[in-house]
């Protein structure tokens, strides 16, 4: 492609001097001749050029002027130009180097420099140009690596939280939904965005911990005995063990061999892993201090736990279990409004009502599929907030 050059200057005699000199590149350059510098400022507001050149007195928009204003621009802020000038002034070419100028030549200018410096501003621009496009390349595969890996960890974080509860299929979406529920519960706290990623991704693996409990217990129809209330309480601990220890495998990577980078990431704390782990850890306790495992009471208790732990019973509630039927959301607002400075957070219930619109959008498009028809009659469950 034939590369576009715009030469301004207010005499015309001096543009023709310079067509005739570059006659010759007319096959490998397409250029453009302006005596009036403001049409050419309009020109360069709406075309891009390989390079300008820009005389440096003209009349009402000086040279200088114009080069400030087309270095102000998107479309000009990288194009080469050069200035032609008559003027003796030593300290033009500073001004003009200051303000963004590739070079500038003295008049009369002969035409073997004109060209070389031309053919050398064009190569340039055509080097930046190509670096331009690998970094924008490169920005786009790195996006898109970022995005693949997002949703890679999310994928992984969603079917680990499930994995819990696979020995119970009525579970369904439901670690997936109470992720996505902390977010717009946390977004209506104006919590820090990073903070509200972080949650998105760490709730879904409240109840890791049910991994050690067994089955007879998790699966029980009906209300618990005290001593295997005991035993299902211990899920938060575990939760928190299991998020918390070291694996064998990763000190691995701390031999010799290991790449720096690597050793680094290992040593290091991850924050979605660390906040899961409280999560796992505190998401049973309750406001008024009655919970378990460690009776926590208030702002003692984390704030994405607290979080967690309404949008986990709230869920709950509108589930089928395998100790009550789901129930209907009436009755389920009903019960959370009932424990309000008691379970849960009073500030986390009123961010609650005010993502309720898209808690419900959220449960309607993660919707299970229901086993059978719930009535609330049939539950028989003493306490019907979740386990």
């Amino acid at each position: 492609m034939k590369k576009s050059i715009l030469f301004v200057d207010d005499s015309r005699q001096v543009l023709d001097a310079l067509a005739r000199m570059l006659q010759t590149k007319r096959d490998i350059w397409s250029m453009t001749f302006v005596d009036d510098p403001l049409e050419a400022w309009e020109i360069l507001q709406s075309t891009s050029f390989d390079a300008v050149t820009l005389d440096v007195n003209m009349p009402v928009l000086r040279g200088l002027e114009l080069l400030e204003r087309i270095k102000k621009t998107e479309i000009g802020r990288d194009v080469p130009v050069v200035m032609l000038t008559g003027l003796g002034d030593r300290h033009l070419k500073r001004q003009a180097l200051d303000l963004g100028a590739a070079d500038l030549l003295n008049k009369p200018v002969e035409a073997e420099d004109l060209i070389a410096r031309l053919q050398n501003v064009l190569r340039l621009k055509e080097y930046e140009d190509l670096l331009k496009h690998e970094n924008s390349w490169l920005e786009r595969k790195i996006q898109e690596r970022t995005v693949e890996l997002y949703r890679s960890r999310q994928e992984v974080v969603w079917r680990l939280g499930k994995a819990a509860e696979h020995r119970d299929n009525d579970t369904g979406n439901h670690v997936i939904r109470v992720g996505c529920m902390c977010r717009v519960i946390a977004e209506a706290l104006d919590l820090d965005s990073e903070f509200v990623e972080t949650l998105f991704a760490a709730a879904p693996l409240h109840d890791i911990g049910k991994i050690g409990i067994p089955d007879a217990i998790l699966m029980k129809q009906g209300p618990l005995s005290e001593a295997e209330r005991q035993i299902m309480m211990r899920h938060c601990r575990i939760g928190e063990r299991i998020l918390t220890e070291n694996a064998a495998a990763l000190r691995l990577f701390d031999g010799d061999g290991a790449v720096p980078e690597i050793r680094s990431a290992v040593s290091s704390r991850n924050p979605l892993i660390d906040m899961a782990a409280r999560i796992a850890l505190t998401h049973h306790e309750k406001w008024d201090g009655t919970g378990y495992p460690q009776s926590l009471s208030g702002d003692a208790i984390p704030i994405e736990a607290r979080i967690t732990a309404i949008a986990d019973v709230f869920d709950a509630l509108m589930s089928v279990r395998p100790y009550k039927v789901a129930f209907d959301e009436r009755r389920s607002l009903a019960i959370v409004s009932d424990s309000v400075g008691t379970h849960f957070d009073p500030l986390v219930y009123e961010a609650f009502l005010k993502a309720l619109p898209r808690v419900r959008r959220i449960r309607e498009q993660l919707r299970d599929c229901p086993r059978y028809s719930p009535h609330e009659d049939h539950c028989d469950a003493p306490d019907p907030v979740c386990r």
